[in-house]
């Protein structure tokens, strides 16, 4: 077998993914939040990046708006240097005097000004004025420091305190290297070997604990919180107290007659202890949550102007961003050098990332455009009236690929006549209807949600009835989807909805 070097002509073609590529694929797939930061990072980081944030767009002297000339500083290429004159005076400009701020602050003296002036509509609200919102660890903390807790009974609590989970239940983590079978099940015992105390003293600190707001904390489990919360309300009768130890799970199924069969009551005496423990809090720390509501900013509006809809881009918050004049000036009046590599690779950077944050926006504005285009019955009337869509549709309307819509339908909202919405939203299989007609999968899910929202508390709808209501609304879908649905929507199965009061 001899072996010998051979050369071979091949063509062949490739995507190459080039940086810039990248970055302007990244950038179609970031939510508003996410852009914003990144813009922020970019500033940041690359000094040919200011951003150019008007109020107002008002004309420079030489007649151009500020979104004039952040579009024509992307391209230096074509815009004379300024003058060092022009430069130094626009950085004048912005300097503070010094002198003269320091002369008018000892004129004034160190007094803070006062609020005595203003009339209490114009003065913040006392929630304006929190720095920080305080949480279930802070709020304990608070009333083990007004007890009389010794400083090992204070530092066994803090213990406790610091091993609670977000529903205010006292649960240790498993050790690093521990198997679940030789982890100790009740978190007493490790808080106690930790704090070098017995678990009786333990014990009695953890029930000073437990009686401390809200009221449950620091159980163990579900029994153990609704007891606590029972013997507080002075409501620890033979009845509930045994439903609650031995009948749990009888209680979340509602199944009564089992509850009343074990505890040879009737099952109207089932039913008035129910009441009472529905009254109770399983998650007594879910008032204290850290948790910050996050909210909302659309990325796109559409609006109704007579008979016909107007897309309209939300520019709000996003920074316009231009090249810095001084640095061009630099660039063209600079010397050859590393400097000048410098600055001529940050302003590649630049440009491109602005030519990016606009092709962004304008492919945010053919989506939109041509879902509106599609779902214009939906706008119109509501969500009973959203047709089946597929990316597909919309990739061939606008000419692009089906992985752009993808990319620039994920994480954006549009704020429509309808309510706020996901641009995926309107991305529906389709439901077939009697007559050969087809429903989008949204909209069985509304029907679904109005069937229930409609029913009898007393006798809810099965499974089997919702299809049987769809199929007279000229739907047709098969239960294990009716199931399917409800279980997306949050809606319990049937023999959860049943009430008895």
């Amino acid at each position: 077998m001899s072996m010998e070097l051979k050369q071979h002509l091949k063509m062949t073609q490739q995507l190459v993914m080039t940086p810039q590529l990248q970055q302007a694929i990244k950038l179609l797939q970031l939510s508003r939040m996410e852009l914003v930061d990144l813009i922020r990072t970019e500033v940041t980081e690359n000094p040919l990046l200011e951003g150019a944030d008007e109020p107002e767009e008002e004309p420079t002297q030489n007649g151009a708006s500020p979104a004039e000339v952040a579009e024509h500083d992307a391209k230096p290429e074509h815009k004379e240097p300024e003058k060092a004159e022009e430069v130094k005076g626009e950085e004048g400009a912005n300097e503070i005097d010094w002198d003269q701020y320091l002369d008018q602050y000892q004129l004034g003296g160190h007094t803070a000004p006062s609020n005595r002036g203003l009339a209490d509509e114009e003065l913040p609200g006392y929630e304006a004025t929190l720095t920080k919102k305080g949480d279930l660890v802070d709020h304990l903390a608070w009333q083990v420091r007004l007890s009389s807790f010794t400083p090992e009974e204070e530092r066994v609590a803090m213990l406790i305190i610091g091993n609670l989970d977000d529903d205010g239940y006292f649960k240790m983590p498993p050790v690093e290297g521990e198997s679940e079978d030789t982890i100790t099940r009740d978190p007493l015992v490790r808080v106690a070997f930790d704090a070098g105390v017995g678990v009786e003293r333990a014990e009695s600190v953890l029930r000073r604990v437990q009686q401390f707001d809200p009221i449950g904390v620091a159980a163990r489990d579900l029994r153990e919180c609704l007891l606590l919360q029972i013997r507080y309300i002075n409501a620890d009768t033979p009845e509930i107290v045994a439903i609650v130890e031995r009948h749990l799970k009888h209680l979340e199924s509602k199944n009564y007659g089992a509850i009343a069969k074990d505890l040879k009551i009737s099952v109207e005496e089932v039913v008035k202890a129910v009441k009472v423990i529905s009254r109770l809090e399983p998650k007594p720390g879910r008032a204290y949550s850290g948790e910050e509501p996050q909210y909302i900013t659309p990325d796109v509006y559409v609006h109704k102007m007579g008979d016909e809809y107007v897309t309209v881009l939300n520019d709000d918050g996003l920074s316009k961003l231009r090249i810095s004049g001084m640095y061009r000036a630099a660039l063209k009046n600079g010397e050859a050098g590393k400097a000048k590599e410098y600055i001529q690779e940050k302003l590649r950077s630049a440009v491109w990332l602005i030519r990016s944050i606009h092709q962004r926006q304008r492919t945010i504005y053919k989506v939109t455009e041509s879902i509106v285009k599609f779902q214009r019955e939906f706008l119109d009337k509501g969500i009973a009236y959203l047709k089946p869509l597929i990316l597909r549709d919309v990739a061939e309307d606008i000419g692009m690929h089906e992985s752009t819509v993808s990319r620039v339908t994920t994480n954006k909202y549009v704020h429509t006549p309808q309510g706020i919405y996901e641009l995926k939203f309107f991305f529906n299989s389709a439901i077939n209807k009697t007559g050969g007609d087809e429903i989008a999968s949204e909209a069985v899910k509304n029907h679904i949600k109005h069937i229930v929202a409609a029913e009898d508390p007393k006798h809810p709808h099965s499974d089997q009835r919702i299809v049987e209501l769809l199929k007279a609304q000229n739907i047709e879908i098969a239960r294990r989807t009716v199931a399917k649905y409800r279980e997306v929507l949050g809606i319990l199965p049937s023999s959860k909805r049943k009430k008895y009061f």
